[in-house]
């Protein structure tokens, strides 16, 4: 896939544990490149969410390299890290992670206060924080006025997927991370919102990982990486413990 471009994420002889001398994720490698539609399939407990903390450089490695964009972001500061990730990866949270006294459309444009990449991009086209929100909103299919008013907590599982799925493309972050966001929908829900996120990755020019154990989805993907198949923890032992929710 080394012709859709340069390489996104480029991870090299990475370690990582929770506890000193157990290894949750052992990866040789792993190489991305600009504009794919990558699905990583893994059961609960695989070591998903952790291998989405270091992409996200929410963790740093114990051993080895994490290249996000061309940096290697586990030799970042904390601080520097959460800048970058701000600035680069929009998230699709498996919970969705809604701010619950905020509107629909003030939970989408929530990340531009702290991203000021994303915001230049925006302006850069001319356009408005909330003309763009209620934009992808419109094209996520949430498309009633007075429901973008509402507090998130008064839509549906699926609604709610929808405006986190916004959140995260908003100002064209160069990376879309997604975490098992659609779980809690029917198949036939879950393909539909799966293409709309493909047509604004496609749009923006944004690189996703799509993180799921659901092997159903990963044929509308351009490519599937099996974790198992590059995780080599996971091969030495029968399980392997993840952390929820690390972002």
């Amino acid at each position: 896939m080394s012709s859709l471009g340069q390489p996104v994420i480029h991870i090299k002889d990475v370690q990582f544990g929770w506890q000193p001398g157990t290894a949750v994720l052992d990866i040789p490698e792993l190489l991305i490149h600009q504009g794919e539609k990558v699905f990583i399939r893994g059961p609960s407990g695989s070591g998903k969410t952790t291998l989405l903390g270091l992409l996200g450089g929410v963790l740093a490695p114990v051993v080895g390299a994490v290249s996000v964009l061309r940096n290697d972001i586990g030799c970042f500061s904390p601080a520097r890290r959460d800048h970058f990730r701000a600035d680069h990866i929009g998230f699709i949270f498996q919970m969705f992670n809604l701010i619950p006294y905020l509107s629909v459309v003030d939970n989408v444009t929530l990340p531009l206060g702290f991203a000021s990449m994303r915001r230049d991009n925006l302006q850069s086209r001319g356009v408005d924080a909330r003309q763009e929100a209620i934009r992808l909103l419109n094209h996520l299919e949430l498309t009633n006025p007075q429901l973008l008013l509402r507090p998130v907590t008064e839509l549906s599982i699926g609604q709610q997927q929808r405006v986190a799925a916004a959140r995260a493309l908003i100002g064209r972050p160069d990376l879309v991370i997604a975490d098992e966001p659609t779980s809690a929908l029917d198949s036939d829900t879950r393909e539909a919102f799966i293409r709309l996120l493909f047509a604004e990755c496609e749009a923006a020019g944004s690189t996703l990982v799509f993180v799921s154990h659901d092997s159903a989805l990963e044929a509308l993907f351009d490519r599937s990486v099996a974790l198992h198949d590059i995780n080599r923890a996971s091969q030495h032992r029968p399980g392997s413990v993840d952390q929820p929710e690390v972002m």
